[in-house]
């Protein structure tokens, strides 16, 4: 977990200009110091926790410093199995969904780096959700794994033309989905 940032990590992270954090760090409102022999600001993470709240702002985009997975599936011990296995690796934040409505909730409040997303859940489809997600231009880095077992040719053609990264067929090794998640974040 991250505990200093610089003024532009500041900046990112309550969505205002790299100035406007500047400004208020100089001006006492934001606490933090100087590097020593240099005029570059820092920021610890205390400070800027309590500056956000004092100024409400979400702390959302204040994250573990690890890459945030959500998982999409409606199978309960599909859906244990995976959190389990990659909290116990230890580079990932999870969350879950189990349909389409809160999928689209906890992308918007979550900011997934990745989604790992099943094909067919029981309110939509995944092609459906993957093109509502990538027609959201801030979240256009956002990496999309779909998966299924029952799903023809056709239909996995139509997710990539959807903005789906990969597809992983059901069953695999849950060594390989993890491999592939490492890979596809650079982590």
């Amino acid at each position: 977990m991250k505990e200093v940032f610089s003024t532009g990590e500041a900046a990112r992270i309550c969505q205002v200009s790299q100035q406007t954090i500047i400004r208020c760090f100089d001006a006492g409102r934001l606490k933090g110091f100087y590097v020593p022999g240099s005029r570059f600001r820092r920021i610890p993470r205390d400070a800027l926790m309590r500056f956000m709240k004092e100024n409400s702002i979400p702390l959302g985009n204040l994250d573990s410093g690890k890459k945030k997975i959500l998982i999409v599936d409606d199978e309960a011990e599909i859906v244990d199995m995976w959190v389990d296995v990659l909290d116990r690796d230890g580079r990932f934040e999870v969350k879950t969904a189990s349909c389409g409505y809160d999928a689209g909730l906890l992308t918007e409040q979550f900011r997934p780096d990745l989604i790992v997303l099943d094909f067919l859940l029981p309110d939509i489809n995944g092609k459906v959700v993957c093109e509502k997600i990538r027609a959201m231009e801030d979240l256009a880095e956002t990496k999309i794994i779909a998966v299924s077992g029952m799903i023809e040719e056709d239909k996995i053609k139509e997710l990539y033309a959807a903005g789906v990264d990969l597809f992983m067929q059901k069953p695999f090794r849950i060594t390989e989905l993890v491999a592939k998640i490492g890979e596809m974040l650079k982590v």
